[in-house]
């Protein structure tokens, strides 16, 4: 049988012989190599060829094997002994079969001699129990015996301190995964910079449908990426920054990826957020390293997403004597785009939803000189849009396409995505082989108005004032001169309040509104009000948010669109507004206390007319509006073509 060292050794020669090759070449490698993690380690291949994430932690297994073996070769020859009795080790002692003692504080241990040559000795191990003669009588019986201080330095190394701090590293990256749910710690200073490496489908052109003139914009992004030399060669240059404007959803993020692809080069992509962190001075540091790694990658694509997040305007009261985080990253991020060479080949792009709010001098030349605003699809770009998304959905005979992108006007292009996939689930909910028309409408009003509340049931009463409400506005919508068609009426509860909706369909697409359109529209809002007065003889709660978009029609037609032949061709009051996120901020009153009264007059007046028209239109129209409540009640959920055979 080979002594244990003999195995160890062996065990060693092993690891060692896979390991040459290894630590050869990391010697040879160096420690630059240490930086960006990929994948695994290799051991056929050289190590420049290795992904430096494998050679770091391929160094760290191997210190540990070393370590580990040397502990184990160290401590061999205590794990092959036999415990004997203290009093029988005296006896062996005194019977002179002792050959070799190591004398410890807790331990003593040895070699017995063996009677017969051939068998190999026996090595021992005992506590013993201390007597002040044990020294003189090992003297005695010539015993060759070795006093040690303490245990063996390594052990006491490894079990007091390796041991204790592995277990406490472990219980410590447990409670931090734990706490964190897989997140980044607080402590994490390192950069997050997002490459979509060449494996992952390209984005292109084909890919993104509409917005036709962003996409000729962006073309020439392209074609410096491909052949700067093509711009340089008559003395012009790229500009520098390009920033996406325009509303969430529209496709800002997604047109940067197509750019990407189209000029397929690295796509480094962060968002605005991640630059800044706990420590001041994190996020300068993070654009340095953005801006170096790009220049390493040139030609490339920096994409900043939510650039309003560092970019916000600077001023206000500054905190402790200085700038805050947010100040110094935007600082940096100025300076860099000052600094760096646009022949380089490396081009900065970003978006975002609210550019009132960004620093001017991220918006001069020489920074983000070309703005590019993405609008929201019109009906042509609806509809390829449309098309794009339902691609891979298995369709019906009776899909129109374009009745679908007339149906959703103001809609961008996530809305859209979302109802094509919110139909392939109706059908589904429903059993159906393929996507119909219903589907999409059901999407769409979910979309619209939310879901329905088939458990929220009106009592007879309630669902007979809806029915009217509903009626007056398709009646009047139907006989104003400008009224959009109705597309479909319905008293079924959905959302949060909603208690019916009346669906108008627009002809045409339109970009701007006459008086009489707006003073139409004044009408048909508080056609469901009167109807309820006219035919029930009181009036409920449920035109509230009639009331409060008429409202504000006629306060724009006052204050804000010249409307007003008293008032003239004038605006009042300053409005700041977030531009395409569509939410008013503040108001301020720039004018009199005699112009608030003659406004507030005016506004009036628009409410009264429009009161007066729906009235009207109502009376001459009341059996009308009779028969269309009553079968809303019955049906519930009526269409054009049925409004249309009963009127």
């Amino acid at each position: 049988m080979d002594k244990p060292e003999n195995s160890i050794f062996k065990i060693l020669l092993t690891l060692l012989r896979y390991a040459y090759n290894y630590l050869k070449n990391l010697l040879m490698a160096g420690l630059g190599y240490f930086s960006k993690p990929e994948s695994k380690i290799e051991l056929n291949k050289p190590m420049d060829e290795q992904p430096a994430n494998s050679r770091r932690k391929g160094f760290i297994y191997f210190g540990l094997i070393v370590i580990l073996t040397l502990f184990w070769l160290n401590s061999a020859r205590e794990i092959q002994q036999d415990e004997i009795p203290y009093s029988q080790f005296l006896d062996y002692v005194k019977d002179a079969k002792i050959d070799k003692a190591v004398v410890t504080e807790h331990f003593i241990t040895g070699v017995i001699k063996s009677d017969d040559p051939k068998t190999p000795a026996k090595r021992f191990v005992t506590v013993p129990l201390w007597q002040p003669d044990l020294a003189k009588m090992l003297e005695q019986n010539k015993v060759e015996f070795v006093v040690r201080s303490g245990e063996n330095w390594l052990t006491n190394i490894f079990f007091n301190w390796v041991i204790p701090l592995l277990i406490f590293v472990f219980i410590g990256s447990w409670i931090m995964r734990r706490t964190t749910a897989g997140a980044q710690s607080f402590l994490n200073l390192g950069n997050k910079i997002h490459i979509h490496q060449d494996t992952q489908p390209k984005i292109t052109f084909k890919d993104v449908a509409g917005a036709e003139d962003a996409k000729q914009e962006l073309k020439e992004s392209i074609d410096f990426l491909k052949m700067p030399e093509k711009f340089q060669k008559l003395g012009g240059r790229m500009p520098k920054g390009v920033l996406l404007v325009g509303a969430p959803g529209t496709g800002k993020t997604l047109l940067a990826r197509a750019v990407s692809g189209e000029a397929q080069v690295p796509f480094f992509n962060i968002s605005g957020s991640e630059f800044i962190e706990l420590f001041v001075g994190v996020g300068a540091a993070r654009v340095r390293e953005l801006f170096l790694q790009a220049r390493n990658k040139a030609p490339c694509i920096i994409f900043i997403d939510e650039l309003d997040a560092i970019g916000r305007s600077r001023g206000g009261p500054v905190m402790m004597g200085g700038h805050d985080e947010r100040e110094q990253t935007l600082n940096q991020l100025l300076t860099e785009m000052d600094g760096f060479d646009t022949s380089v080949g490396v081009v900065v792009m970003a978006a975002t939803n609210r550019p009132e709010v960004l620093d001017k001098a991220l918006l001069r030349a020489g920074r983000f000189d070309r703005q590019i605003v993405i609008d929201k699809p019109d009906l042509h770009d609806r509809i390829e849009i449309l098309k794009l998304h339902t691609k891979s959905i298995t369709l019906a005979q009776d899909i129109d396409v374009s009745v679908i992108a007339k149906r959703t006007p103001g809609l961008v292009g996530a809305d859209l995505a979302n109802i094509a996939n919110e139909a392939a689930i109706m059908a589904t909910r429903f059993g159906h082989s393929s996507v119909t028309m219903a589907d999409f409408e059901a999407a769409i009003d979910r979309i619209l108005a939310g879901p329905e509340k088939k458990n929220r049931v009106l009592n007879p009463e309630e669902k007979r004032r809806v029915a009217y409400h509903e009626a007056g506005h398709a009646l009047v919508a139907e006989h104003v001169p400008t009224g959009q068609p109705v597309h479909k009426i319905s008293i079924i509860p959905r959302g949060v309040s909603a208690l019916g909706f009346t669906l108008q369909l627009p002809v045409e697409e339109r970009f701007l509104s006459t008086e009489d359109e707006l003073k139409d529209q004044i009408t048909i809002l508080l056609g469901g009000r009167n109807a309820e007065e006219i035919a029930l003889g009181s009036i409920s709660t449920g035109a509230q948010n009639d009331l409060e978009k008429a409202s504000e029609i006629a306060r724009n037609m006052v204050c804000s669109l010249g409307m007003s032949k008293k008032l003239g061709s004038l605006t009042y009051g300053k409005r700041q507004h977030m531009q395409f996120l569509e939410t008013e901020l503040s108001e301020y009153r720039n004018y009199s206390d005699e112009t608030a009264r003659i406004i507030d007059t005016e506004v009036i007046n628009l409410i009264m007319e429009g009161e007066t028209r729906a009235r009207k239109i109502l009376s001459d129209n009341r059996e009308a509006l009779d028969k269309l409540a009553n079968l809303l009640k019955e049906k519930e959920v009526i269409s054009r073509e049925e409004m249309l055979a009963l009127l």
